[in-house]
């Protein structure tokens, strides 16, 4: 039998449907920003890898796409992350939230989890503050028939309601292991790609339909000014067609303006310091679609 009292480590994946939460999550039990969030489904295009340290284990939280049917070869591109990441980790989390009963969607992704034997199993209900107790409850009841579960740990990131529980299940359910990381890092994203992701968040803000399927970020150049304490970003946003260039540019360039002073206060607030940000917005026709143009995206 294991000593519990033994330092544990490893790495575990929240999946389900779009917009239950799984970003929002992990950036709530890493207790730091390090993966974007918006109401667009497929937000997340990279395995981005929050940290959570605790004195009796550290917890290596995978950020993957959102498993769903690929229209695109970026599509399939992005469902090649999550089954990668599926097979490696120590633990998956289907999150489901308690305010929503359970459907297809929610059914398919726990169908598809049979794949992963090598995995434990952990359900978390999620938005419980948007959920009455009896609605809780009953949502519980519903999830614990799924399947035979490791834990069912209801939770909400946004009042932070059972995290530490959460956190606690998890390490338990962990290897033995020394930790895998230094204990003063949050994620093993570089600034660049979280500067990139940071104004793709804020280019997401508010537009419709498949643009945010379109958008791509790419940064140019980082410069740190040594005669003020200014950090200069060149970056360019990518989208598919002339058309959503002016969606993305807005009337007389307001909205282009409007993106770029929230990507500049997240941007702020990440680096510590004041930020002066160029966007150009180019086209890269078909880009989703297109193997080379995909490469130079950096997918």
């Amino acid at each position: 039998m294991t000593d519990s009292s033994e330092f544990r480590a490893g790495f575990v994946t929240f999946v389900g449907r779009p917009n239950v939460g799984k970003s929002t999550l992990t950036n709530a039990l890493v207790g730091e920003k390090v993966a974007i969030t918006s109401s667009k489904p497929q937000t997340t295009r990279r395995a981005i890898r929050g940290l959570v340290h605790r004195e009796d284990g550290q917890l290596v939280i995978v950020d993957t796409p959102g498993m769903h049917r690929p229209r695109t070869l970026l599509g399939e591109r992005l469902n090649s992350i999550v089954q990668d990441t599926l097979g490696e980790v120590d633990v998956i989390g289907l999150c489901i939230p308690a305010n929503e009963k359970i459907g297809p969607g929610d059914r398919y992704i726990n169908e598809q989890l049979d794949s992963f034997p090598r995995a434990k199993k952990v359900a978390i209900v999620t938005k419980i503050d948007a959920s009455s107790r009896p609605g809780v409850a009953e949502q519980l009841r519903a999830v614990s028939e799924l399947r035979d579960w490791d834990e069912i740990i209801p939770i909400s990131s946004f009042d932070s309601i059972q995290l530490d529980i959460l956190a606690t299940e998890l390490v338990k359910l962990m290897p033995v292991s020394h930790a895998l990381y230094p204990d003063d890092a949050v994620t093993d994203e570089s600034t660049e790609s979280r500067v990139a992701e940071l104004i793709r968040e804020a280019a997401l803000e508010g537009v419709m339909d498949e643009l945010p399927h379109s958008i791509a970020v790419t940064i140019d150049d980082m410069i740190e000014r040594e005669d003020k304490d200014l950090l200069e970003v060149f970056a360019n946003i990518f989208v598919e067609r002339d058309s959503q260039k002016g969606i993305i540019i807005g009337k007389g360039g307001e909205r282009l303006q409007d993106v770029g002073a929230r990507a500049r206060s997240e941007i702020e607030k990440l680096v510590g310091k004041q930020i002066f940000l160029s966007l150009r917005v180019k086209v890269a026709k078909e880009w989703q679609r297109d193997s080379k143009q995909l490469g130079r995206l950096g997918f």
